[in-house]
């Protein structure tokens, strides 16, 4: 079997899993002993799956560190007609997700280097939301909250039943172009609330008919909200998503900026609630108040 190392699996375009390297004929990977799938998949789950083909090409970024683990998701990934890019360290996997788009990233939460949860949250403060799909063998309440805080669309424990897998990322896939094609239907670009509008595409924020002058965290914040009004998030939340995981969490640089933003956003501010040891939303019945009052 050829070497799998670093400098074949990587270059400025990322190989895809029809290279012969990424194809390996290594028998292990089909052992029943195989801890990443259950007992009751290993013999069926190639042909399995055809009558729930997505219609369109479906490209999948693939980030794990174990190379059997990962030829066989590969080889069952690709029986499914999908298009395949793979990486085997978190670090190699934001390169390319800085230079290529895909449809959905199976990504492994325990990677050398920088852990999936790092890759997940340096995707969202880079404003990158393609779904993701977190594999771990780690399957406890508080790793699953942690993954899906970080940025994380869908939490799946190993080992798992390959079925189950395709089916999630199918329904990740769906949701993702279901909400595309209902915003490029509309021409959805704006989030607004209130006197308050924010265009995602041209990066200009109105409040009561003024432009805001905001800095792009500011933006990053502000977009937060809008997406979400009245739901409460977290510092840590907060963190993650507009700074990435690299921030330092005991930091009140989150407390900083929301102030800045209430200040800027004026008497539309007051809708920007601090929930006591929990953080802050966006209410959306003081924000509909004060366009009145105005």
């Amino acid at each position: 079997m050829a070497s799998l190392s670093t400098q074949h699996f990587w270059s400025s375009q990322p190989y895809r899993v029809d290279h012969p390297l990424l194809v390996s004929e290594d028998k292990q990977c089909h052992k029943p002993a195989d801890k990443t799938l259950s007992d009751n998949t290993q013999s069926k789950h190639y042909a399995s799956h055809h009558q729930f083909k997505e219609k369109q090409a479906i490209h999948i970024l693939l980030v794990e560190d174990e190379k059997r683990i990962a030829d066989f998701i590969l080889r069952g990934l690709r029986a499914e007609g999908w298009t395949l890019s793979y990486a085997e360290d978190g670090e190699q996997a934001c390169e390319v997700l800085q230079q290529e788009h895909f449809d959905a990233v199976v990504l492994d939460l325990m990677l050398p280097g920088m852990s999936g949860m790092g890759v997940c949250s340096t995707m969202r403060a880079r404003q990158n939301y393609t779904p993701v799909l977190m594999l771990s063998a780690l399957n406890q309440a508080v790793d699953r909250v942690n993954a899906l805080r970080a940025g994380a669309d869908d939490y799946l424990a190993k080992p798992f039943d390959f079925d189950e897998l395709i089916a999630r990322i199918q329904a990740l896939v769906r949701r993702a172009n279901t909400h595309t094609e209902q915003s490029s239907q509309t021409g959805e670009s704006t989030l607004s609330l209130g006197d308050i509008s924010y265009d995602t595409r041209s990066l200009t924020a109105v409040c009561g008919g003024r432009k805001l002058t905001l800095t792009a965290k500011e933006r990053r914040i502000l977009q937060l909200f809008l997406t979400s009004p009245d739901r409460i998030y977290s510092r840590e939340r907060i963190l993650n998503a507009v700074w990435g995981a690299n921030e330092d969490p005991m930091t009140n640089i989150v407390d900083v900026y929301v102030g800045r933003l209430r200040k800027k956003l004026g008497k539309s501010g007051k809708a920007l609630e601090t929930v006591r040891g929990e953080g802050y939303r966006f209410l959306s019945e003081v924000s509909e108040t004060c366009q009145k009052d105005e």
